[in-house]
């Protein structure tokens, strides 16, 4: 089902920002939502769909994840959006935390449904999709990349690409004096 794409693996990172108040409340199933800005500055590539990988809020535990990027046709979203669930029970939001993630694959496009029910049940085997292809070694090992292990430069740009920061600001900061900056 999940397959490769062009322009993946995809790191991004960024502050968790209010989403559309819907993925707890609507459907059960919280989401991390980016910075608009972090969104615009997605490569060609990574088009609209869904996406699993891992992701990491803070210092916590670098987790298992799904993410939908696009506009939700259900909802009609005027803007395009990348929400991420984190597949980890949190104790309490993290708005303003910063989140970064690893996108690894694509499991599906995007699509318009007949009802919620039909929605979260296709959210439900995103999920499940995600927890299997994740535990394959090719994925597994991104767990532990060096993305996760520190902080990002407020002027960095916020997503990655063969090393080198690329796309996307990071942490809600509009320095764009760095662009290109390297990780190692």
């Amino acid at each position: 089902m999940a397959a490769l794409r062009r322009g993946l693996p995809h790191f991004a990172v960024g502050t968790v920002v209010k989403g559309f108040g819907r993925g707890s409340k609507e459907l059960g199933i919280p989401t991390a939502n980016f910075p608009q800005h972090v969104v615009e500055q997605l490569p060609e590539e990574v088009t609209t769909g869904i996406y699993y990988g891992w992701a990491k809020v803070e210092d916590g535990p670098t987790c298992k994840m799904v993410m939908s990027i696009g506009w939700n046709p259900y909802y009609n979203n005027k803007k395009k959006s990348m929400e991420t669930h984190i597949m980890h029970v949190f104790n309490e939001d993290f708005y303003g935390s910063e989140l970064r993630v690893v996108m690894l694959g694509y499991i599906r496009p995007e699509k318009n449904f007949s009802s919620l029910d039909e929605l979260i049940t296709a959210i439900r085997n995103d999920i499940s999709e995600s927890d299997k292809q994740l535990t394959l070694p090719e994925n597994l090992h991104y767990r532990q990349h060096a993305f996760f292990t520190g902080k990002s430069d407020p002027r960095c740009n916020g997503s990655l690409s063969n090393g080198v920061i690329s796309n996307g600001i990071s942490n809600g900061h509009d320095d764009e004096s760095n662009n290109g900056t390297s990780i190692s």
